[in-house]
Protein backbone atom coordinates (compact mmCIF):
# COMPACT_ATOMS: atom_id res chain seq x y z
CA UNK A 1 0.00 0.00 0.00
CA UNK A 2 1.29 3.35 -1.18
CA UNK A 3 0.78 6.00 1.57
CA UNK A 4 1.56 9.19 1.73
CA UNK A 5 1.90 11.58 5.11
CA UNK A 6 1.47 15.25 4.52
CA UNK A 7 2.35 16.98 7.38
CA UNK A 8 4.78 15.06 9.67
CA UNK A 9 4.17 15.79 12.99
CA UNK A 10 3.39 14.14 16.02
CA UNK A 11 0.30 12.53 14.67
CA UNK A 12 1.20 12.24 10.88
CA UNK A 13 5.14 11.15 11.91
CA UNK A 14 4.07 8.67 14.72
CA UNK A 15 1.18 7.14 12.61
CA UNK A 16 3.34 7.19 9.14
CA UNK A 17 6.34 5.84 10.98
CA UNK A 18 4.45 2.67 12.57
CA UNK A 19 2.92 2.01 9.10
CA UNK A 20 6.26 2.15 7.24
CA UNK A 21 7.43 -0.26 10.07
CA UNK A 22 4.74 -2.59 9.41
CA UNK A 23 5.82 -2.98 5.54
CA UNK A 24 3.76 0.08 3.78
CA UNK A 25 5.73 2.20 1.36
CA UNK A 26 5.26 5.89 3.30
CA UNK A 27 6.16 9.52 1.85
CA UNK A 28 6.53 12.27 4.29
CA UNK A 29 5.63 15.48 2.66
CA UNK A 30 7.80 17.77 4.92
CA UNK A 31 9.09 20.81 4.72
CA UNK A 32 12.56 22.95 6.28
CA UNK A 33 14.65 21.75 9.15
CA UNK A 34 12.31 18.80 9.90
CA UNK A 35 12.73 17.44 6.44
CA UNK A 36 16.44 17.91 6.53
CA UNK A 37 17.06 16.06 9.14
CA UNK A 38 14.40 12.99 8.11
CA UNK A 39 16.26 13.49 4.44
CA UNK A 40 19.55 13.06 6.31
CA UNK A 41 19.17 11.07 9.40
CA UNK A 42 15.80 9.26 9.17
CA UNK A 43 12.84 9.49 11.61
CA UNK A 44 12.91 8.76 15.15
CA UNK A 45 9.98 8.09 17.15
CA UNK A 46 10.14 7.77 20.99
CA UNK A 47 8.74 7.52 24.01
CA UNK A 48 6.43 5.24 25.95
CA UNK A 49 5.69 2.62 22.76
CA UNK A 50 9.64 2.41 22.38
CA UNK A 51 11.51 3.62 19.56
CA UNK A 52 11.04 3.23 16.06
CA UNK A 53 14.18 4.70 13.58
CA UNK A 54 13.20 5.10 9.52
CA UNK A 55 16.60 4.94 7.78
CA UNK A 56 16.26 5.72 5.48
CA UNK A 57 12.84 7.83 5.10
CA UNK A 58 11.12 8.85 2.42
CA UNK A 59 10.25 12.19 2.21
CA UNK A 60 10.16 15.24 0.01
CA UNK A 61 8.45 18.42 -0.35
CA UNK A 62 7.14 18.10 -3.86
CA UNK A 63 3.91 15.13 -4.13
CA UNK A 64 4.08 15.66 -7.98
CA UNK A 65 7.38 13.67 -7.83
CA UNK A 66 5.40 11.12 -5.25
CA UNK A 67 2.62 10.74 -7.89
CA UNK A 68 -0.86 9.11 -7.17
CA UNK A 69 -1.16 7.11 -3.70
CA UNK A 70 -4.01 4.94 -2.12
CA UNK A 71 -3.98 6.43 1.01
CA UNK A 72 -3.09 10.34 2.31
CA UNK A 73 -3.51 10.66 6.21
CA UNK A 74 -4.08 15.07 6.02
CA UNK A 75 -1.95 15.99 9.43
CA UNK A 76 -1.42 19.56 8.54
CA UNK A 77 -2.52 22.57 10.92
CA UNK A 78 -6.09 23.67 10.86
CA UNK A 79 -4.90 26.93 9.20
CA UNK A 80 -3.04 25.20 6.34
CA UNK A 81 -5.95 22.80 5.32
CA UNK A 82 -7.01 24.60 1.66
CA UNK A 83 -3.31 25.61 0.76
CA UNK A 84 -2.53 22.26 1.31
CA UNK A 85 -5.23 20.97 -0.17
CA UNK A 86 -4.58 22.48 -3.51
CA UNK A 87 -0.45 21.29 -3.05
CA UNK A 88 -1.43 17.39 -2.75
CA UNK A 89 -3.74 17.13 -6.05
CA UNK A 90 -1.44 15.44 -7.93
CA UNK A 91 -0.98 12.75 -5.40
CA UNK A 92 -4.61 12.21 -5.48
CA UNK A 93 -6.27 9.54 -8.03
CA UNK A 94 -9.55 8.16 -8.64
CA UNK A 95 -9.78 5.75 -5.73
CA UNK A 96 -7.27 7.80 -3.39
CA UNK A 97 -8.75 8.13 0.12
CA UNK A 98 -7.25 11.56 1.89
CA UNK A 99 -8.29 10.89 5.62
CA UNK A 100 -7.84 14.08 7.66
CA UNK A 101 -6.13 13.31 11.20
CA UNK A 102 -7.07 16.81 12.66
CA UNK A 103 -8.10 18.74 15.41
CA UNK A 104 -11.80 20.38 14.82
CA UNK A 105 -14.74 18.81 13.28
CA UNK A 106 -14.81 20.97 9.52
CA UNK A 107 -11.89 19.68 7.59
CA UNK A 108 -13.49 17.06 6.19
CA UNK A 109 -15.96 19.52 4.33
CA UNK A 110 -13.12 21.69 3.68
CA UNK A 111 -11.00 19.40 1.56
CA UNK A 112 -14.57 18.15 -0.26
CA UNK A 113 -14.98 21.33 -1.85
CA UNK A 114 -11.57 21.44 -3.13
CA UNK A 115 -10.72 17.24 -4.16
CA UNK A 116 -13.94 15.81 -4.33
CA UNK A 117 -16.09 13.79 -1.95
CA UNK A 118 -15.36 10.47 -3.08
CA UNK A 119 -11.44 11.75 -2.28
CA UNK A 120 -11.78 12.65 1.52
CA UNK A 121 -13.00 9.97 3.93
CA UNK A 122 -13.12 11.22 8.07
CA UNK A 123 -10.96 10.43 10.63
CA UNK A 124 -9.56 10.62 14.10
CA UNK A 125 -6.18 10.38 15.33
CA UNK A 126 -5.73 9.63 19.09
CA UNK A 127 -1.92 9.51 20.18
CA UNK A 128 0.13 12.42 22.35
CA UNK A 129 3.14 13.33 20.54
CA UNK A 130 4.98 15.92 19.20
CA UNK A 131 8.57 16.90 17.55
CA UNK A 132 11.13 17.72 20.10
CA UNK A 133 13.82 18.34 17.65
CA UNK A 134 14.57 17.91 13.99
CA UNK A 135 13.32 14.65 12.57
CA UNK A 136 12.80 13.60 16.30
CA UNK A 137 9.06 12.95 18.32
CA UNK A 138 8.21 12.14 21.39
CA UNK A 139 5.52 10.58 22.22
CA UNK A 140 3.84 10.68 25.40
CA UNK A 141 2.29 7.58 27.06
CA UNK A 142 1.38 4.69 24.60
CA UNK A 143 -2.45 5.36 23.84
CA UNK A 144 -2.33 5.24 19.95
CA UNK A 145 -5.86 4.75 18.04
CA UNK A 146 -6.83 5.79 14.47
CA UNK A 147 -10.58 5.63 13.73
CA UNK A 148 -11.77 6.28 9.98
CA UNK A 149 -14.54 5.68 8.00
CA UNK A 150 -16.13 7.11 4.53
CA UNK A 151 -18.14 10.05 5.36
CA UNK A 152 -21.72 8.18 4.11
CA UNK A 153 -20.93 5.31 6.19
CA UNK A 154 -20.09 2.50 3.83
CA UNK A 155 -17.74 -0.04 4.06
CA UNK A 156 -15.79 -0.27 0.98
CA UNK A 157 -12.11 -2.16 0.19
CA UNK A 158 -9.99 0.74 0.93
CA UNK A 159 -11.08 1.37 4.36
CA UNK A 160 -10.89 -2.14 4.91
CA UNK A 161 -7.56 -2.55 3.54
CA UNK A 162 -6.22 -0.06 5.46
CA UNK A 163 -7.75 -1.09 8.52
CA UNK A 164 -5.67 -4.59 8.30
CA UNK A 165 -2.46 -2.46 7.73
CA UNK A 166 -3.33 -0.42 10.89
CA UNK A 167 -3.73 -3.69 12.82
CA UNK A 168 -0.44 -5.08 11.32
CA UNK A 169 1.28 -1.84 12.29
CA UNK A 170 0.30 -2.18 16.55
CA UNK A 171 -2.05 0.17 17.00
CA UNK A 172 -5.73 0.51 18.07
CA UNK A 173 -7.84 1.39 15.05
CA UNK A 174 -11.22 1.22 14.08
CA UNK A 175 -13.27 1.79 10.41
CA UNK A 176 -16.53 3.53 11.28
CA UNK A 177 -19.64 3.65 10.02
CA UNK A 178 -20.37 6.92 11.30
CA UNK A 179 -17.67 8.70 11.56
CA UNK A 180 -19.11 12.20 11.85
CA UNK A 181 -20.26 10.81 15.19
CA UNK A 182 -17.00 9.90 16.13
CA UNK A 183 -15.64 13.34 14.96
CA UNK A 184 -17.72 15.53 16.84
CA UNK A 185 -16.98 12.65 20.56
CA UNK A 186 -13.35 13.69 19.72
CA UNK A 187 -13.99 17.00 19.45
CA UNK A 188 -15.80 17.42 22.66
CA UNK A 189 -12.74 16.24 24.57
CA UNK A 190 -10.11 17.90 22.17
CA UNK A 191 -11.53 21.48 22.64
CA UNK A 192 -11.87 20.77 25.73
CA UNK A 193 -8.72 19.71 26.83
CA UNK A 194 -7.31 22.29 24.73
CA UNK A 195 -8.77 25.38 25.98
CA UNK A 196 -7.91 23.84 29.44
CA UNK A 197 -3.98 23.13 29.10
CA UNK A 198 -3.39 26.23 27.27
CA UNK A 199 -5.02 29.02 30.03
CA UNK A 200 -3.53 27.00 32.94
CA UNK A 201 0.38 25.73 30.81
CA UNK A 202 -0.35 22.65 32.81
CA UNK A 203 -0.49 18.62 32.07
CA UNK A 204 -3.81 17.60 32.16
CA UNK A 205 -2.82 15.40 35.57
CA UNK A 206 -2.47 18.79 37.35
CA UNK A 207 -6.02 19.98 36.18
CA UNK A 208 -8.86 17.10 36.50
CA UNK A 209 -9.02 15.98 39.81
CA UNK A 210 -8.92 19.49 40.98
CA UNK A 211 -12.45 19.99 42.64
CA UNK A 212 -11.99 24.02 41.68
CA UNK A 213 -11.15 22.79 38.05
CA UNK A 214 -12.97 19.93 37.09
CA UNK A 215 -16.09 21.70 37.21
CA UNK A 216 -14.94 23.62 33.93
CA UNK A 217 -14.03 20.33 32.29
CA UNK A 218 -17.78 19.34 32.65
CA UNK A 219 -18.98 22.51 31.25
CA UNK A 220 -16.80 22.66 29.04
CA UNK A 221 -18.23 19.53 27.81
CA UNK A 222 -21.94 19.76 28.22
CA UNK A 223 -21.58 23.21 25.87
CA UNK A 224 -20.33 21.17 22.80
CA UNK A 225 -22.83 18.20 23.55
CA UNK A 226 -25.47 20.41 23.19
CA UNK A 227 -24.30 22.26 20.38
CA UNK A 228 -23.88 18.45 18.55
CA UNK A 229 -27.35 18.25 19.49
CA UNK A 230 -28.43 21.36 18.23
CA UNK A 231 -26.62 20.26 14.93
CA UNK A 232 -28.06 17.18 14.23
CA UNK A 233 -24.97 15.29 15.41
CA UNK A 234 -26.09 11.52 16.77
CA UNK A 235 -23.96 11.16 20.09
CA UNK A 236 -24.32 8.59 22.54
CA UNK A 237 -26.37 8.32 25.33
CA UNK A 238 -23.51 8.58 27.56
CA UNK A 239 -21.18 10.81 25.47
CA UNK A 240 -20.53 12.79 28.86
CA UNK A 241 -19.44 10.07 31.09
CA UNK A 242 -16.97 8.62 27.90
CA UNK A 243 -15.63 12.09 27.35
CA UNK A 244 -14.87 12.32 31.04
CA UNK A 245 -13.39 8.80 31.10
CA UNK A 246 -11.33 8.97 28.41
CA UNK A 247 -9.92 12.42 29.77
CA UNK A 248 -9.56 10.59 33.54
CA UNK A 249 -7.47 8.45 31.73
CA UNK A 250 -5.11 10.05 29.59
CA UNK A 251 -1.63 10.34 30.11
CA UNK A 252 -1.12 12.64 33.35
CA UNK A 253 1.71 14.78 31.45
CA UNK A 254 -0.40 15.40 28.29
CA UNK A 255 -0.26 18.75 27.32
CA UNK A 256 -2.93 19.52 24.06
CA UNK A 257 -0.81 20.87 20.92
CA UNK A 258 -2.38 23.89 21.14
CA UNK A 259 -1.02 24.22 24.79
CA UNK A 260 2.38 23.16 23.21
CA UNK A 261 1.71 25.85 20.41
CA UNK A 262 1.32 28.73 23.09
CA UNK A 263 4.67 27.68 25.26
CA UNK A 264 6.41 27.96 22.00
CA UNK A 265 4.70 31.22 20.87
CA UNK A 266 3.31 29.48 17.60
CA UNK A 267 0.18 30.03 16.09
CA UNK A 268 -2.90 28.68 17.44
CA UNK A 269 -5.40 26.57 16.52
CA UNK A 270 -8.09 28.43 18.78
CA UNK A 271 -10.44 30.03 15.77
CA UNK A 272 -11.23 26.22 15.33
CA UNK A 273 -11.02 24.46 18.31
CA UNK A 274 -12.72 27.10 21.40
CA UNK A 275 -13.35 29.67 18.66
CA UNK A 276 -15.54 27.01 16.88
CA UNK A 277 -17.75 26.76 20.04
CA UNK A 278 -18.56 29.89 20.78
CA UNK A 279 -19.13 30.52 16.53
CA UNK A 280 -21.90 27.45 16.55
CA UNK A 281 -22.81 28.08 19.87
CA UNK A 282 -24.01 32.09 18.68
CA UNK A 283 -25.41 30.47 15.43
CA UNK A 284 -27.59 27.90 16.81
CA UNK A 285 -28.66 29.82 20.05
CA UNK A 286 -26.75 27.97 22.33
CA UNK A 287 -25.05 29.49 25.37
CA UNK A 288 -21.34 28.64 25.80
CA UNK A 289 -20.08 30.47 28.64
CA UNK A 290 -16.75 28.25 29.39
CA UNK A 291 -15.88 28.00 25.59
CA UNK A 292 -16.79 31.98 26.03
CA UNK A 293 -14.08 32.63 28.47
CA UNK A 294 -11.07 29.82 27.54
CA UNK A 295 -11.38 31.67 23.31
CA UNK A 296 -11.17 35.41 25.32
CA UNK A 297 -8.33 34.43 27.22
CA UNK A 298 -6.52 32.97 24.61
CA UNK A 299 -7.27 35.09 21.77
CA UNK A 300 -4.37 37.45 21.95
CA UNK A 301 -1.95 34.74 21.46
CA UNK A 302 -3.77 33.31 18.78
CA UNK A 303 -1.49 34.13 16.34
CA UNK A 304 1.30 33.80 18.38
CA UNK A 305 3.69 35.89 21.05
CA UNK A 306 2.40 38.86 21.04
CA UNK A 307 5.24 41.30 20.48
Amino acid sequence: MRIAVVGAGGVGGGFGAALAHAGADVTFIARGAHLAAMRSEGLKVQGGRGETHLVPTQATDDPASVGPVDIVLFCVKLWDVESAGQHIRPMVGPDTAVIPLQNGIDAPDRLVSILGRNAVMGGVAQISASIIKPGVINQVGTFMRMIFGELDGRITPRGKALLDLCLKAGFDATLSEQINTELWMKFIGLATNAGMTAVTRLPIGKLRDDPDLRPLFVSACEEIIAIAHASGIKLPSDALTKVLDFIGHAPPAMKASMALDLERGNRLELPWLNGKVVELGRKLGVPTPTHDMLYAVLKPYAMGAPS
